[in-house]
């Protein structure tokens, strides 16, 4: 075989290899990295159990499916939010659904912006578990009003819940897991915690300061392995997330029920997440197209993503005042585009 040949053969393997990872892009929910994880990683069911999950914000949404999902790996289970009622029907439904005991379930009411209680709720779950590897950050609040009509009081209350009470929590476990020098940091952050969409300046405000935050507690914990800190970005996820965004005031909520087929089904964003935990993974985009596509230009071009998001960014806003999801529009085009 000549030489010649040999070049047009691995230029024509190489070509191929470009085109098969485009197709999967082109398919992809998640980052290349995290997909790769899913087909040849670790398995959350080899990987999360007998271990100790404490799950904030599990009264609903992305944290209600994770609390069920995690049930039926065999894990012990915190649950904690504000709604008392709503965590008591969580832990039922994992009861039926899961391979848990009553034992294996504390429901832990907790509220995020009440940082002099978190040393306290931190000292029960030690008391009742005996340890917590794994602590994720899911609590949170959206945002959907425009920067120029919002209250300088609804800045200060996404800051307090999103970021101050996460990082507070966080540095209340911290000092556990250096002492066992292991554990899980999970973040459920954004994808707008990258880049930055009209009608979220507050929440993409506090979504950037827990990613600036987190990195520089990894970097911080380098001497300590087997802390891992995963900072988990989904895009649109089916939640009432939307519903419970603040607006102009503080006391004022969206309250709105919006049309949520085009988004992320629920279970699969935290199939995902699972795979991130069982992988170790430090940062990972869960959204379908177009996000993840304005996230990769976000990452390699920013001065394409600018101009993206200034065209994407001109139609949410169009479509939040005319009553619909700021999204709807361009994933119903995309999803009709590539089904």
């Amino acid at each position: 075989m000549s030489w010649e040949l040999l070049l047009w053969l691995l230029a024509l393997c190489a070509l191929l290899a470009l085109v098969v990872q485009l197709l999967r892009f082109l398919r992809a929910d998640g980052d290349l990295t995290l997909l790769w994880a899913e087909w040849q990683g670790r398995r959350p069911e080899w990987e999360l159990t007998d271990m100790v999950v404490w799950v904030t914000g599990a009264s609903s949404g992305i944290g209600e499916e994770l609390a069920c999902q995690l049930s039926k790996l065999g894990v012990s289970l915190v649950l904690s939010a504000r709604r008392v009622q709503e965590l008591e029907r969580v832990k039922t439904r994992c009861l039926e659904n899961g391979n848990l005991k009553e034992k294996d379930i504390l429901v832990l009411p907790l509220d995020l912006t009440d940082r002099s209680s978190h040393e306290a709720a931190t000292k029960v779950v030690l008391q009742e578990f005996g340890k917590i590897d794994i602590l994720v950050n899911n609590a949170g609040r959206s945002q959907r009003s425009l920067c120029v009509d919002t209250s300088l009081d609804v800045f200060k209350e996404l800051i307090e819940l999103n970021y101050l009470g996460t990082v507070s929590l966080t540095m209340c476990v911290l000092p556990h897991m250096i002492e066992r020098k292991q554990g899980k940091i999970v973040i459920v952050n954004s994808l707008l915690g990258i880049l930055s969409m009209p009608l979220s300046s507050g929440y993409c405000a506090s979504k950037h300061a827990l990613r600036g935050f987190f990195n520089c507690l990894r970097a911080e914990l380098a001497a300590y392995p087997g802390i891992v800190v995963s900072n988990i970005c989904p895009g649109p996820v089916q939640s009432n997330i939307v519903k419970n965004s603040l607006t102009e005031e503080v006391q004022k909520t969206l309250g709105v029920d919006t049309v949520q087929s085009h988004k992320m089904a629920t279970s699969r964003c935290v199939r995902l997440m699972l795979i991130s935990m069982a992988n170790d993974l430090k940062e990972v985009w869960i959204s379908d197209h177009p996000f993840l596509l304005v996230t990769y230009f976000w990452q390699y071009m920013p001065t394409w993503a600018w101009w993206l998001t200034n065209k994407l960014g001109k139609r949410r806003i169009e479509n939040f005042k005319n009553g619909l999801d700021a999204d709807v529009s361009y994933f119903r085009t995309w999803k009709t585009k590539h089904d």
